[in-house]
């Protein structure tokens, strides 16, 4: 007789199984954010996690890494190029277009779920990750910018991990300055390409906003001495950046420049910034984001301005671990079962405490003997036991002092009858 052993199937690498304390803190980060976001009014959207290829390849840029290299790509049935989300942006965008929301300009959304991308999983990084992500579609104005800052610092203050936070701030200018800017790189680099790193010398003519942002050390020598934005900013832009500095100066949101902080894609535009920390290793954004004024012509839309940011929850569910955040509360309730024949009875109390907002957990299996130790180890803060007394289920009540707790479980005791 012969017997075939089934092997149990692995994980794909760069997924996760998150589970206990990790998917606490993880909970914690979508439910702060669910939060702070109905403070600022930014209206809920679900994305669909998987979009026409073009949708990214437009938006995101064919010379970028994440196209040429990251994208999940597939055909479907129908010989159609279809991509799983590697971002939020650009699905957000053509959905703005595709639905007609430009009718509730200027338009606040905010979302979050699972984004994907094929590269080299390392600490903090996954091939499927997640992601918080708000945008404000169709402001032109500086305040919108703020708000957004604003809203992501009051975040990582709610969430407990602003300490050793930094919010590194830069303008990328209006068009006009970029341009101008973008020619003065080129004619830089290009004065030096041979001992350029040989990305940053494919990256010269067609990207070389990515040069500044380059961690090759071949490349730092001269990022240096490059030249700056703010040599070529219009009147204009000087002054978009001077009303989101005073906004944020107004809220009391500290900030430092980042002169070096840039985007390489041409839709960017004035605002540019990050958090970062030193607290997760090399790997220190915490939250990024910036004004992509330019995205929805990629897309085929008419000129709309737009500001947004995005925040990986696994970074912040780190912070939020590595802070020692406490995120599960202590249990409040625990019903110690020790005569089967008031079962039914904890039943119909431990649904009403639910119902009240209560959270419990009853012990009503195993040896009935046994039980009200077990729940007293539980450590809840409110601890009911229920047996019968002359054939008829009874409830006791025990706790040290009479918190709001147990004064609340006495009144659902006072309501429920056996």
């Amino acid at each position: 007789m012969s017997t075939t052993s089934t092997k149990t199937p692995q994980a794909i690498r760069g997924t996760q199984d998150i589970f206990g304390p990790d998917a606490e803190a993880f909970a914690h980060v979508v439910e702060t954010f669910e939060r702070v976001r109905k403070l600022y009014r930014f209206r809920r959207a679900e994305m669909p996690v998987f979009e026409k290829t073009e949708v990214f390849s437009r938006s995101i840029g064919e010379t970028t890494d994440v196209v040429s290299k990251e994208m999940y790509s597939f055909e479907d049935r129908g010989g159609e190029s279809l991509t799983l989300r590697p971002e939020f942006t650009a699905g957000i965008a053509r959905a703005y277009l595709t639905n007609g929301w430009k009718q509730f300009a200027p338009v606040k959304i905010a979302t979050h779920g699972p984004l994907f991308r094929y590269e080299r999983p390392q600490k903090g990084r996954y091939r499927q990750f997640h992601q918080i992500d708000a945008e404000l579609i169709g402001s032109p104005e500086p305040i919108a910018d703020v708000e957004l800052l604003i809203m992501a610092d009051q975040l990582l203050k709610e969430l407990g991990i602003s300490d050793g936070v930094t919010l590194q701030l830069n303008t990328l200018g209006d068009a006009e300055s970029r341009d101008a800017w973008r020619a003065a790189l080129v004619e830089y680099f290009r004065a030096h390409k041979a001992e350029l790193s040989e990305d940053s010398q494919d990256r010269l003519e067609r990207n070389p906003l990515r040069i500044l942002d380059s961690k090759d050390p071949r490349d730092k020598v001269f990022v240096g001495d490059a030249p700056k934005i703010d040599d070529f900013l219009s009147g204009e832009a000087q002054d978009f950046f001077a009303a989101v500095t005073a906004g944020l100066d107004a809220a009391g949101v500290a900030y430092e420049r980042a002169p070096s902080l840039v985007r390489g894609l041409d839709y960017y535009r004035h605002t540019a910034f990050e958090f970062v920390t030193t607290r997760l290793g090399a790997q220190g954004t915490v939250l990024g984001g910036g004004r992509y004024d330019g995205l929805m012509e990629s897309l085929g839309g008419p000129a709309t301005p737009a500001v947004g940011w995005a925040a990986g929850i696994e970074r912040l569910s780190m912070l939020v671990a590595d802070a020692g955040v406490l995120v599960e509360a202590p249990l409040t309730v625990v019903l110690a079962v020790e005569d089967d024949a008031a079962l039914a009875y904890a039943q119909k109390v431990i649904t009403a405490l639910r119902f009240q907002g209560l959270d419990a957990e009853m012990i009503a299996t195993g040896s009935p003997r046994k039980r009200f130790d077990k729940a007293v180890k539980m450590g809840a803060k409110v601890l009911v036991s229920f047996g019968s007394k002359d054939g008829a289920p009874v409830a006791n009540l025990r706790a040290a002092e009479p918190t709001a707790e147990y004064l609340a479980v006495e009144q659902v005791l006072q309501s429920v009858h056996p």
